[in-house]
């Protein structure tokens, strides 16, 4: 899954049409010793929090858990695709420099979301970055 700059950012850049397979690994990877109920759900999003609480108790370092951040900000976007009518799109370049980011996701109102800067600041400032309360606050996210 590649390997985190110093600023939180991916050395190479997602693309929009992987980013379901790379939260499907993430799954099938924190499924395989552990029995989390990853299955895309809103209330999902609350054992993701812990998950990445549990990554933050070794104190928030991106380097050390680069591959794992990044899978969970993959789930976060997949849970806002399958929940909220989300769908995955490549950033242009203003958005890249802005959210430091190559890949979101576009809610059916129009606007953008960065679900993995979201995870970034989830891990890095704590959990009053809550990925639920996150999804749970957005307007505009209900199908059109």
């Amino acid at each position: 899954m590649g390997t985190m700059k110093e600023s939180g950012r991916r050395s190479a850049r997602p693309a929009a049409d992987a980013m379901a397979a790379h939260a499907a690994a993430f799954v099938a990877h924190a499924t395989r010793r552990n029995a989390l109920p990853l299955d895309y759900s809103v209330a999902s999003l609350r054992v993701v929090d812990f998950v990445v609480s549990g990554l933050r108790k070794n104190g928030p370092d991106p380097e050390h858990a680069a591959s794992a951040l990044f899978g969970i900000g993959a789930y976060v976007g997949e849970v806002l695709v399958r929940r909220a009518g989300a769908v995955w799109v490549d950033f242009d370049a203003t958005q890249r420099a802005y959210f430091s980011q190559s890949v979101g996701v576009r809610m059916p109102d129009g606007r953008v979301w960065n679900p993995l800067g979201k995870v970034l600041n989830r891990f890095e400032l704590g959990p009053e970055e809550s990925l639920q309360t996150f999804y749970l606050t957005l307007h505009g996210r209900s199908r059109r």
